[in-house]
C-alpha cells in the first residue's frame, strides 16, 4: 500500500483489480498500469491525497484509493 511509503520512496505497481473501474481507467489514461514504477513524492497529512510521479508527471490519488492498490518497494 501507498499509506506505508514516505516522500522520495520508489515502488511498483503490483495489483490494481480492487480500485473502482473508474479509477482503474484514469489511471490507465494517465499511464499508469500493473508494473509501472513509480515515486512518492508528497503523503499529505490528516487522509489528505497521496502525490506520485510516474513517467515525469506528478498525480494525486485519494487515499481510500491508495489503500487499495497493492504496490511493492523498488
Amino acid at each position: 500500500m501507498f499509506t506505508s511509503f514516505k516522500a522520495g520512496e520508489k515502488g511498483k505497481i503490483v495489483d490494481l483489480s480492487h480500485v473502482n473501474h473508474l479509477v482503474q481507467r484514469r489511471l490507465l489514461d494517465l499511464g499508469i498500469t500493473e508494473g509501472t514504477e513509480v515515486c512518492v513524492k508528497c503523503v499529505m497529512p490528516f487522509g489528505g491525497p497521496i502525490m506520485i510521479e510516474s513517467c515525469g508527471q506528478c498525480i494525486g490519488i485519494r487515499r481510500k484509493e491508495a489503500v487499495q492498490m497493492e504496490v511493492v518497494k523498488v
